[in-house]
């Protein structure tokens, strides 16, 4: 993901400044992060590390509502920048094939996050999801770099077309869409990383889209840019929140800096005890690469802390993958996964969100898609035959 890169080059830019100017913030308590109400909303979220000590209930929203003999199925998607057009392409591709089923849950972080609502809703939307990051919709994001806002202000670029781009298609018709789905009993999960708290935030859509609050559309917006908004690289988010009386902003960034994919808190990973849903099938769809590749490294600042990170990114998403793989197997739910091959992905001189890239990897999703059978069944089983992108 070229982005990480990016961001790894911000990070070691901001460690060689001496000072930079920043915006007052009305500071608040560890106990009112835990009681906070985002826009004044109850019941609409998570942290995305839940532990039974943390003394916050699962409310019965989260937890998806199955029809009598109904096939559970789960899709999560990972980040990966400009490389969600993988995960964009395969789920045309999929359509296609006649074998997409309808999920019963979705879950989205970073680049995932902006593809969720529309796998969410189904193949009507995969038309949007082709133009969004094929016909050059994506490249916007990233037009004219400011290296003076990284000193004075809060990133790179700032996210206002990052929220442009959101608010254009998070509307009120497809709010009222995943509202009525999330009625039906079907969930819709986004996942940020709480900055002040340092810990993942999985945030129910549905849940919001369904609470008549007159901040939904607002708050739904917020918590996809907030996602997809690569700390250094874009601004944070900031959220109204309110707890004991009292009145502040959360900073909200990246889902990516605290997980790579979201299917249950670790916590339960680990468990072994059997869950109402056992049984069914989880799809991971990671948009980047998980398989290490060899290149020799210039034995310099930003190469190290670009190629330093990135091995980062990718030991930790393998261990929640071989997680998430072994759960599946004691609760006998299918595994199902599919990445980018190494050679597909961008290199360090790609630009960031590169419409030509894009194509050539949407095309490389939808072909595979297409095949229907496409998955390995474990992050260590072999890949299927490598399709060429067209």
């Amino acid at each position: 993901m070229r982005l990480r890169f990016l961001a790894a080059a911000c990070v070691t830019i901001s460690f060689l400044l001496t000072s930079c100017a920043s915006l007052p913030r009305v500071p608040y308590t560890k106990a009112e992060a835990s009681d906070a109400l985002p826009m004044g909303i109850q019941k609409v979220r998570l942290w995305a590390d839940l532990e039974p000590e943390d003394g916050q209930s699962v409310d019965a929203s989260f937890k998806p509502a199955l029809a009598r003999n109904e096939h559970f199925s789960y899709l999560a998607l990972s980040g990966g920048g400009s490389d969600g057009a993988y995960g964009a392409g395969i789920l045309n591709g999929w359509t296609e094939s006649g074998l997409r089923p309808k999920f019963n849950v979705v879950s989205g972080v970073s680049t995932g996050a902006l593809i969720a609502p529309f796998a969410f809703l189904g193949p009507a939307y995969d038309q949007t999801l082709r133009a969004i990051y094929t016909d050059g919709i994506a490249s916007t994001l990233v037009d004219s770099p400011n290296f003076t806002r990284i000193i004075f202000k809060d990133g790179l670029f700032s996210n206002q077309r990052l929220q442009e781009l959101v608010s254009r298609y998070v509307d009120a018709p497809m709010v009222e869409a995943i509202a009525l789905e999330h009625r039906k009993g079907r969930r819709l999960f986004i996942v940020t990383t709480n900055l002040d708290s340092q810990r993942g935030v999985v945030w129910n859509i549905g849940a919001i889209a369904n609470s008549g609050s007159p901040y939904t559309i607002d708050l739904i917006r917020k918590v996809l840019t907030a996602s997809a908004s690569i700390p250094l690289v874009f601004s944070p988010v900031l959220i109204d929140a309110q707890a004991q009386g009292h009145t502040f902003q959360e900073m909200h960034v990246d889902g990516n800096v605290t997980t790579s994919f979201f299917v249950l808190p670790p916590s339960m990973l680990v468990s072994q005890t059997p869950r109402p849903t056992d049984g069914g099938d989880v799809y991971v769809l990671m948009n980047t690469t998980i398989d290490p590749s060899f290149a020799v490294v210039e034995n310099s600042t930003l190469p190290i802390t670009r190629t330093s990170l990135s091995t980062l990114l990718r030991s930790t998403s393998m261990n929640k993958l071989l997680a998430t793989y072994l759960y599946t197997r004691t609760h006998h739910i299918g595994f199902h996964l599919t990445s980018i091959e190494a050679q597909y992905a961008g290199n360090s001189d790609t630009r960031p969100f590169d419409t030509d890239h894009m194509r050539r990897l949407f095309e490389l999703g939808y072909q595979r898609g297409r095949q229907g059978h496409f998955w390995q069944t474990s992050p260590a089983s072999p890949k299927p035959s490598i399709l060429a992108a067209q």
